[in-house]
């Protein structure tokens, strides 16, 4: 198999996955570690803002967002694995590119230049360029017996002014399926969970959410794959179906097919236990 020189990446974890998704983060971890990526955090990163400060505060959001590209270092790209951070740091990317009195202004803040070329990077991106060529015979076929669906939410389509950019719907299904795993059909690839909403009208998450499991397990799938953080707490979370259907991160399933040994310092996180679906289809 070929590989590349290690790679240097600056790396934004983001709330939920210094949280309430630890095994996405861990196996995302280790995973870069097999495919030569070196990830350095940000020092003293903080919250993007997310959507909840958005809606209070553009300004306060702003600078949320903009804290954290201001501390990224200008010689590497910055990794960010959650749908929803990236386009936080895009747009106040975007935000102080254009705007240069409110650049200046976090400039004097912060006493030190704006980058402007500062590359922010999903997780989506570095495993379309580099998983290809980490893929050996070994790896290409470990994954044949799982069958599955994946999930991407809403937060991978774009706001307006983010439009031009790529939203890698159907990577999952590329990458997965070149390691041997089936893709299945389903109607809730990109069905929105229901996301903050999940604390102020539980119920209606509840709704959502076990109409999504209903179908994946009338498909026939072992698993669903996530896309998203959020996304992959409310189906844990808000499911009460008896036999809901196992959900794993995108990093997680990954690791799995690089054997990363590690595995069940995050899957005991689940909430529905994944051990039993992969010990059948000889995973782990």
């Amino acid at each position: 198999m070929n590989t590349s020189p290690i790679m240097d990446v600056s790396y934004f974890p983001g709330c939920s996955l210094a949280t309430t998704a630890k095994e996405n983060d861990h196996s995302l971890r280790e995973l870069c570690r097999r495919i030569g990526v070196n990830l350095v955090e940000l020092d003293d990163w903080n919250c993007c803002g997310s959507s909840s400060a958005y809606a209070v505060d553009h300004d306060l959001a702003l600078g949320l967002a903009a804290r954290n590209l201001f501390m990224a270092s200008p010689d590497r790209p910055l990794l960010v694995a959650c749908p929803n951070c990236i386009i936080r740091l895009r747009l106040a990317h975007q935000e102080l590119s254009r705007n240069e009195l409110m650049r200046y202004r976090f400039e004097k803040k912060w006493d030190k230049p704006y980058n402007r070329d500062l590359k922010i990077l999903h997780f989506f991106e570095l495993m379309e360029n580099r998983i290809p060529e980490y893929m050996g015979k070994e790896v290409s076929e470990k994954l044949k017996q799982l069958k599955f669906v994946p999930y991407y939410g809403c937060m991978l389509n774009r706001p307006n002014t983010l439009r031009n950019e790529k939203n890698y719907k159907g990577l999952m299904e590329k990458i997965l399926t070149g390691l041997g795993a089936q893709a299945l059909d389903w109607s809730f690839a990109s069905q929105c969970c229901g996301t903050f909403l999940s604390v102020a009208r539980p119920e209606l998450v509840t709704s959502i959410v076990n109409r999504m499991m209903d179908d994946a397990a009338k498909t026939g799938a072992d698993c669903i794959i996530t896309a998203c953080a959020m996304c992959h707490m409310n189906l844990e979370v808000r499911c009460t179906l008896k036999q809901p259907v196992p959900v794993l991160h995108f990093s997680e399933i990954l690791s799995l097919a690089f054997d990363v040994e590690s595995h069940n310092n995050w899957f005991s996180r689940h909430l529905v236990d994944p051990r039993p679906v992969l010990k059948s289809r000889a995973l782990i």
